[in-house]
């Protein structure tokens, strides 16, 4: 059986390893929840926040398969099973049942900035062990904090 390598071992490919699964796994749990809080949205400001929550759900999207590469470009392999995202996951889970707009948004403004402080620490982590995987984090820490701000500026 083949298998792929990279140019990173030992230490600095646990660093990045590390920084890419749990950023994988902040990002499909995102997208779960955005499109869990999208589906079960009520209130006055329903329309807004449900295009919010498609945009954040396909920036996540976009971005957990370009970290998910990126993982296997260095010779890692991504876990984005169900069972692993549920074991792993750090994101508040909304509510079951339909949520009101307010709570969506103080719901995911703390999601967001959790993410947030999250891809902070990665993007430190990994700035001398690969700055191709430090520039894919920040990419993602871009997205999510503008999402952070809009939803914070509803509150």
């Amino acid at each position: 059986m083949a298998t792929i390598t990279g140019p990173l071992s030992g230490d600095a490919r646990n660093t990045v390893a590390e920084a890419l699964q749990g950023s994988l796994v902040d990002l499909i749990d995102l997208s779960l929840v955005a499109k869990q809080a999208h589906w079960n949205l009520i209130g006055s400001h329903f329309r807004p926040i449900h295009l919010q929550l498609d945009e954040v759900t396909d920036l996540a999207r976009q971005h957990m398969d370009a970290i998910a590469e990126r993982a296997v470009a260095i010779g890692v392999n991504p876990d984005g099973r169900a069972a692993t995202v549920a074991r792993s996951t750090k994101l508040a889970q909304p509510d079951g049942g339909w949520i009101e707009d307010g709570k969506v948004v103080a719901t995911f403004t703390d999601i967001l900035d959790g993410i947030s402080k999250r891809m902070y620490e990665r993007i430190r982590a990994v700035e001398e062990p690969d700055p191709v995987t430090q520039d894919l984090l920040i990419a993602v820490a871009q997205d999510i904090d503008k999402q952070h701000w809009m939803f914070q500026a509803q509150r």
